[in-house]
């Protein structure tokens, strides 16, 4: 099931409640002039959200690039806001709107408090279940759902939190932001304790870390798996960016941590972090504490072996194509290792569930690698949300190592986002595939034709694939299924689990998974 209708987060059902008087006193927060003052106010909730609002909030007015959140206090105050948390500006504006609540100010920036604010009104500075931590640039979704499935293989309730959704016990929902804001989180984290989960595994980005949108969350085990060309639009180089992923490996976010060295970034990583690592590699021969092989693949999954410290080993098949599955798979289960979880435990899990094949190791990802027509006699059609450089380069790798047939690739690129990776993207697809189809994504206030002008300029210096320009993304499905062998395999990155597309400031409807089914079915595949 999903959360109540209007809900923008998911919180605890039975929350406490955090006298604000507390919370003032513990971070030197002032309270504004005009307050009324803080006696027999609590909070049991927290949002810088203001449609997100829920009577006894503690709504945190913070500025923004645009406009500052005090501007919407008075839609707080309506929905039962009890307090703000606000800079001197907000508060000055929240007064000046006439807004009677009591106002906790901050002297410096509110966010940088947040968090921890958050944790105290939750009550998640402290928690009852293992807390893990994926960063990196690709496949962190993936890391974090397998670390979920293996929990539960080992017996253990699982929470998580990803790019694609948040989910606890029977409750999911649609995530906006790959790791949520700091009050949103908290929030998760305490309703995930009250469902009794003992191991919740999360989504770190680099902006979550930067943002301060994980602070007062205190990790077990966090992971780095690598970094590749992304977000230079809001860093300002690759050393920042990586800084940004690099900063969790501390103890003020994390006690223990597991690192892929198979990269100059993750031997870094393992070399300068603040916290204790060990260490895994996938190439034979390189110096680590785990190591890992892939034994077999095809294009329904990957089989692999791992051997660690200690005589600890593990077989085991993902049945999701790619090398880089294997090594997702093995990540999560050394950082369940590392959290004291043993791989017997798991692998036992494993094999009660499925004696016939006692190493599968289930997963469903939504819109990660999603097979859309799985096991079908005609061309095989796949969903992904990669729209990276480095995301291409290891997915079509892939293909090429399993794909029976041709590549036919389809992707478009994000408008107002980094444009400096978008000929790289053209120059990776193409040389990776046969055909490549060159689609809108999510142009946003660019000209689509622009954009998909930069991807095919890359896309022809490789001078490999025969690329063909289909801008409406629902026209682009049916040529790929119609260009399409009964050996050849489809991949369609990009929208992944998406159900919009973000055109001029509107966000239509639109959904990649439910526009394949509905070309297969067209063409009788389905």
């Amino acid at each position: 099931m999903t959360s109540n209708e209007g809900d923008l987060s998911i919180r605890p059902r039975h929350p406490r409640s955090a006298p604000l008087s507390g919370v003032a006193e513990r971070f030197g927060l002032r309270v504004d002039v005009a307050d009324p003052g803080l006696d027999g106010v609590v909070a049991t909730g927290a949002t810088l959200d203001s449609r997100d609002v829920r009577p006894g909030d503690l709504y945190a007015a913070l500025p923004g690039s645009r406009r500052h959140g005090a501007e919407f206090a008075a839609q707080a105050a309506e929905r039962g806001a009890v307090a703000l948390l606000s800079d001197a500006a907000g508060a000055a504006l929240a007064r000046s709107a006439g807004i009677g609540l009591p106002i906790l100010v901050s002297d410096g920036d509110p966010r940088d408090i947040l968090g921890e604010a958050a944790a105290e009104i939750y009550g998640t500075a402290e928690l009852d279940a293992t807390v893990f931590g994926v960063t990196g640039t690709n496949g962190k979704t993936s890391v974090v759902y397998l670390v979920a499935a293996l929990l539960e293989a080992a017996g253990l309730r699982a929470g998580l939190s990803s790019t694609a959704e948040r989910r606890v016990g029977d409750t999911a929902m649609t995530s906006a932001l790959t790791s949520p804001e700091a009050p949103e989180l908290h929030g998760l984290l305490a309703r995930m304790v009250e469902e009794r989960a003992e191991g919740i595994s999360l989504e770190v980005s680099a902006h979550a870390v930067e943002r301060h949108r994980i602070d007062g969350v205190r990790f077990d085990v966090v992971a780095f798996n690598n970094v590749s060309h992304d977000h230079l639009d809001d860093f300002s180089d690759m050393e920042s960016y990586f800084q940004a992923k690099l900063a969790l490996f501390d103890p003020a976010h994390a006690a223990r941590g597991v690192v892929v060295v198979d990269t100059p970034y993750g031997v870094r990583v393992a070399r300068e972090s603040r916290i204790p690592v060990t260490t895994l590699a996938t190439e034979y021969g390189a110096e680590a504490d785990w190591h890992l092989a892939v034994t077999r693949q095809d294009i329904d999954g990957v089989s692999f072996a791992l051997q660690g410290p200690g005589g600890a080993r593990f077989r085991g098949r993902v049945p999701v194509f790619g090398r880089f599955m294997a090594e997702n798979a093995a990540l999560a289960l050394i950082m369940l290792h590392e959290a004291g979880i043993p791989i017997e435990q798991v692998a036992a899990g494993l094999a009660a569930a499925n004696p016939a094949e006692p190493g599968l190791i289930p997963i469903y990802i939504p819109g990660r690698l999603e097979a859309i027509n799985p096991g079908s006699a005609g061309p095989r059609f796949y969903v992904d949300y990669g729209h990276t450089p480095g995301a291409f380069q290891a997915m079509l790798d892939a293909l090429g190592e399993v794909a029976p047939g041709r590549v036919i690739f389809m992707f478009g690129a994000d408008g107002d986002r980094d444009t400096t990776k978008r000929e790289e993207m053209g120059r990776i697809a193409a040389a990776g595939s046969d055909i490549l189809i060159v689609c809108d994504y999510h142009p946003r206030s660019e000209d689509p034709a622009s954009i998909r002008a930069q991807l095919i300029a890359g896309a022809e210096s490789a001078g490999r694939a025969e690329v063909i320009e289909r801008g409406d993304p629902r026209e682009a499905v049916r040529l790929a299924v119609s260009l399409a062998r009964p050996e050849d395999v489809i991949l369609y990155a990009g929208p992944g689990h998406e159900d919009y597309q973000e055109v001029a400031g509107q966000h239509l409807p639109y959904s990649a998974r439910d526009e394949v089914r509905a070309a297969l079915r067209e063409a009788g595949l389905l």
